[in-house]
């Protein structure tokens, strides 16, 4: 007897459903076990230290390029 394509897709779905469900209980039961560990302090160091740097360098490169035209800017500035 031969099975129809809907109906072997409906099992492949049924299976994989089965499978998402039973990972997410196994997910779930280790969380409650081992606790939220969150974010790593030192990649959160790193990356505001160079969200910082960045903010200098745009800073810095902003003055000194009003520096070298040499108050020029005053129009475009709207003083």
């Amino acid at each position: 007897m031969k099975t129809s394509p809907l109906l072997r897709a409906q099992a492949a779905v049924t299976t994989c459903a089965w499978a998402i469900r039973s990972r997410l209980e196994e997910v779930q039961q280790e969380a409650k076990v081992r606790g939220d560990r969150g974010d790593s302090p030192i990649s959160t160091v790193v990356i505001i230290v160079a969200a910082v740097a960045g903010a200098l360098i745009i800073a810095g490169g902003l003055a000194a390029a009003y520096g070298r035209a040499n108050g020029k800017l005053s129009g475009v500035l709207g003083g």
